[in-house]
């Protein structure tokens, strides 16, 4: 029997496929159409239900109501239907109300679309909201479809009154489920294959923004980040169309498909390198946006935040009655961490008076402070970070020391480099970074573009050395800066990336006005970064020749060696996925990749010896 929302999945389908010459265009326009196709279908499955079940269903007390991406006019074209049928109790007996429900989802599952179905009475909404975020972020988007509106949005209103009375307990829960899918998923601008929904900057943050804003604790962004989302939207439903069913994960098969579609293959450039020049263009908008839409949910947490600390009261009752405090509110406190530099409300931010147009060196210091305090830069100082007069000749011996003190940061260099390059600071201090910044990576082993890969290197490399010494200051600031310039050779028509950066290193270091032993060094260890790696795959390590060889490559000197592999360890345990992801399941650094590397790295020590 026919049936309103037959062949659903192949109707989106149709409204969805990119004009003739292959170009997804008018993406919002698509998802109109999808989401009005969606809901006249479903008020003829509502219509067709309640006409075929053997009772009487009531005009008032149960009604069908969109949710998720449906409500919010986003749908996909292979997106779930979420959708809830609502119920008063004892509107309809129990046998009923199955039946009913059984008339709605058995033909949407048919309808070749995944179905996020509920039934609820308006209690349980509030009871299962009031305890489950995404449910409540889910509910903050209502649309009724059919049968007794009013209810839905009644139920609608009273949970959004719920979570704005509730937002101010319930403000750190959904940050912390930010920072949960953080850990799990990673940020959209640097990943290879990057999950477009769960990954910061994706989709998922556009809906904790709104729902941030529905709390009245903060406005959201709009302009330049309504476009970030919908050209998102465009990805994801170019994604949609080219895999043919749901799924936000976009990986490499997928990749040069969705480029295209999106406009950003360069019909003059040969095949095969088309795509490949494609794809690098797809990285780079999918960073675009993903930083946008990241920053713009910083920003109005941080407001969010800083509304509720403003609106404590700073000064206890017994204090009214104290000369000192003259019955006001005391002033707000401000920590100094560095010079111009503070801490304020848990967020590292400029001292007063500071001028940032006037200071190349406020964003080093700004940098360290962040790192090394483990606090968030506030995203109004970041932006004013972009008036300081960075160039990449601004450096003395303090920058220098700065810079340093900041790759020594280990694990929390990651996310404030990512801050900072937010406001393409990394990029005036080195010009050459623009030239890997969010290129996806040609190896499959590489989880995360090249530029991300650097800085994750450089997080892991530490002052012990493998024979047991410690480096010194300038050996390890030597280490530091080969772990971050290991890859810049890694760019178009490149075939020997480490000879390439081999290349570019003495240029860089050198306009730094390193020493130039530090140059020197840091320029072999880049030049020979894979050596190590190859040798433990390719050579005999009992063979005294292949010792000597290896020795050689490192001038027989051993500090060098113990560089070598410290930065080849930190290279290849910086690789692919950890054994809970399947993303590659390629690891760069296995146990038996360890002992192999090991026998070489001491067959060339006793080369050395000898």
């Amino acid at each position: 029997m026919a049936s309103a929302v037959d062949g659903l999945k192949q109707r989106f389908m149709d409204v969805s496929k990119p004009d003739a010459d292959g170009i997804y265009r008018h993406g919002r326009d698509k998802r109109k159409q999808r989401t009005d196709i969606a809901m006249a279908s479903l008020r003829g499955l509502w219509k067709e239900a309640v006409e075929s079940v053997p009772f009487d269903v009531p005009e008032h007390g149960v009604g069908l109501a969109a949710v998720g991406s449906l409500a919010r006019g986003q749908i996909g074209p292979s997106s779930d239907i979420d959708v809830v049928l609502m119920v008063e109790p004892h509107t309809l007996k129990d046998d009923q109300l199955n039946e009913l429900a059984n008339k709605l989802w058995y033909p949407l599952w048919d309808s070749g679309l995944d179905l996020d179905h509920a039934v609820r009475t308006r209690q349980q909404c509030e009871s299962v909201t009031d305890h489950d975020l995404p449910a409540a972020m889910g509910w903050l988007f209502v649309q009724p479809v059919a049968g007794d509106t009013e209810l839905i949005e009644k139920t609608a209103k009273s949970i959004l009154e719920r979570w704005r009375k509730a937002a101010r307990k319930r403000l750190q829960e959904l940050l912390d489920s930010a920072s949960s899918r953080l850990e799990e998923f990673g940020r959209l601008p640097y990943l290879n294959q990057p999950d477009i929904k769960e990954a910061r900057g994706g989709l998922r943050d556009t809906v904790l923004v709104s729902a941030l804003a529905a709390s009245w604790l903060a406005d959201r962004p709009h302009g330049s980040y309504d476009e970030a989302v919908e050209r998102l939207l465009d990805v994801r439903d170019c994604l949609h169309v080219v895999a043919g069913k749901e799924t936000n994960l976009l990986l490499p098969a997928y990749q040069p498909k969705v480029a295209a579609m999106l406009g950003l293959a360069d019909p003059t450039l040969p095949e095969g390198e088309r795509e490949a020049d494609a794809v690098e263009g797809l990285q780079t908008l999918l960073a675009t946006l993903g930083r946008r839409i990241a920053f713009s949910l910083d920003s109005t947490a941080s407001h969010a935040r800083h509304t509720l600390t403003h609106e404590k009261p700073r000064f206890a009752f017994f204090q009214m009655f104290q000369p000192r405090a003259g019955g006001k509110r005391e002033a707000p406190t401000f920590k100094t961490i560095a010079p111009g530099v503070v801490e304020h409300e848990q967020e590292v931010a400029l001292a007063v008076g500071v001028e940032p147009s006037e200071d190349a060196t406020l964003p080093l210091r700004v940098g360290v402070a962040a790192a090394e305090y483990g606090l968030p830069i506030n995203p109004s100082t970041l932006l004013n970070l972009k008036h300081c007069p960075v160039t990449d000749k601004s450096w003395d011996h303090e920058t220098r020391e700065l810079f340093i003190r900041f790759l020594a940061t280990g694990q929390a260099l990651p996310p404030v480099w990512e801050e900072l390059d937010f406001v393409d600071l990394p990029g005036r201090w080195m010009p050459e970074w623009l030239g890997v910044r969010n290129r996806p990576s040609a190896s499959a082993a590489h989880r995360y573009t090249i530029d991300r890969h650097m800085i994750e290197v450089v997080s892991r490399l530490g002052r012990e050395a493998p024979s047991g010494m410690r480096y010194d200051d300038t050996q390890y600031a030597t280490l530091l800066l080969a772990g971050l310039l290991h890859d810049i050779g890694k760019r178009p028509g490149v075939r020997d990336h480490a000879a390439e950066g081999a290349r570019h290193v003495p240029v860089i270091l050198g306009r730094m006005g390193f020493d130039q032993r530090v140059v020197k060094r840091a320029t072999l260890l880049v030049r020979e970064h894979l050596t190590l790696s190859q040798f433990a795959t390719g050579k005999d390590p009992e063979d005294p020749a292949v010792g000597r060889e290896l020795a050689g490559r490192v001038e027989h000197d051993p500090v060098l060696l113990d560089m070598l592999f410290d930065l080849t360890r930190a290279d290849g345990s910086s690789l692919g996925a950890t054994s809970g992801e399947a993303i590659t399941k390629q690891y760069g650094w296995s146990r038996w990749r360890e002992a192999t590397v090991h026998m070489m790295y001491q067959a060339a020590r006793e080369a050395m010896e000898d």
